[in-house]
């Protein structure tokens, strides 16, 4: 026991940015297989929650290739909700030097067991697309945590400083504030549409040609604050200016992807894209936004005076 404490961690190091990276690439890869349940009306091949079938924990053959991949879903997020454990782990040691790792992994790990929750809940109420939702948005919200997590492993502890003007900082804040709108009214639209998750599985009633309309117009507001961030960040050579381009890039091709999915009358692949890309989405934003402020720089020590220059004074 002794000994795995004394492998912990200490200090930020090759080990911690791997598993950083591993954690939110984790986080976004399980939204897909989520996705894919989804889009291949796999959502009740395990038709009860926590166990497969009420006599087995795993699928069984007879659940065919929809149990297959509802378990296997299943499976990943266990597998995430050890990476959860690791990386709580991995800090323990750091927890006074590095408070913020510590609360960013706490309560990404507090949000793995919330989703497996929420995720019973849905199987236990046929898909409620209500319930559907909220489950896409608790994903969203670690893939957010984690990143912040990831963006911290980079940088140093202590007091911060706002390194971009205030009108920056506010279109930057009112681009969230689309961002979560656009997401929101995309699970709405996702709620209404043909990809219940299973073919009995109820829809939430709403016109679903009628939001996808609404979606766009949240989606096309953050495209153009997008573009004011990158004429500011680029003009002004902004420290943010390079994650001001990778969130218009990440937009430009989630735009792409909607509007052809719209066209094309929704294709389960491209719909999956689009689910995977909203996370994507999410990410850059918050690293826009933790990328408003910088760790303030220390002054140096004054130089010690020589002994010509304390005879002069």
């Amino acid at each position: 026991m002794n000994r795995i404490v004394q492998w912990l961690p200490t200090n930020v190091d090759r080990r911690l940015i791997v598993l950083g990276w591993v954690y939110l690439a984790a986080q976004i890869f399980l939204v897909g297989t989520g996705g894919l349940v989804r889009l291949t009306s796999s959502g009740l091949g395990c038709p009860t929650w926590p166990k497969c079938t009420a006599d087995s924990l795993v699928n069984t053959p007879e659940m065919g290739i929809h149990g297959v991949i509802e378990f296997g879903n299943r499976l990943l997020g266990v597998l995430l909700g050890l990476v959860a454990i690791v990386a709580f782990v991995a800090v323990l040691r750091m927890r006074r030097s590095r408070p913020d790792l510590f609360r960013l992994t706490l309560l990404a790990g507090l949000g793995i067991p919330a989703q497996a929750v929420i995720g019973g809940i849905s199987v236990l109420t046929q898909l409620n697309p209500y319930v559907v939702g909220l489950h896409f948005v608790i994903s969203v919200i670690l893939v957010g945590l984690c990143t912040a997590f990831l963006y911290r492993l980079y940088t140093v502890s202590g007091p911060r400083e706002r390194v971009v003007p205030r009108w920056f900082l506010i279109v930057t804040h009112l681009t969230t504030f689309a961002v979560a709108v656009t997401i929101a009214v995309g699970i709405l639209t996702t709620g209404s549409g043909p990809h219940a998750g299973d073919a009995d599985a109820p829809r939430n009633g709403l016109d679903s040609e009628f939001l996808q309309h609404v979606h766009s117009w949240p989606a096309y507001v953050t495209l153009v604050l997008t573009l004011v961030l990158v004429v500011g960040a680029v003009s002004l050579h902004l420290p943010v200016r390079r994650w001001v381009l990778l969130l218009l890039a990440v937009e430009l091709v989630q735009t792409v992807v909607g509007l052809t999915q719209a066209n094309l009358g929704l294709p389960a692949l491209l719909v999956g894209i689009h689910m995977v890309l909203a996370c994507v989405l999410a990410a850059a934003m918050t690293a826009v936004v933790l990328n408003l402020k910088q760790p303030v720089v220390a002054a140096a020590p004054p130089a010690p005076r020589t002994n010509a220059e304390s005879f002069t004074h």
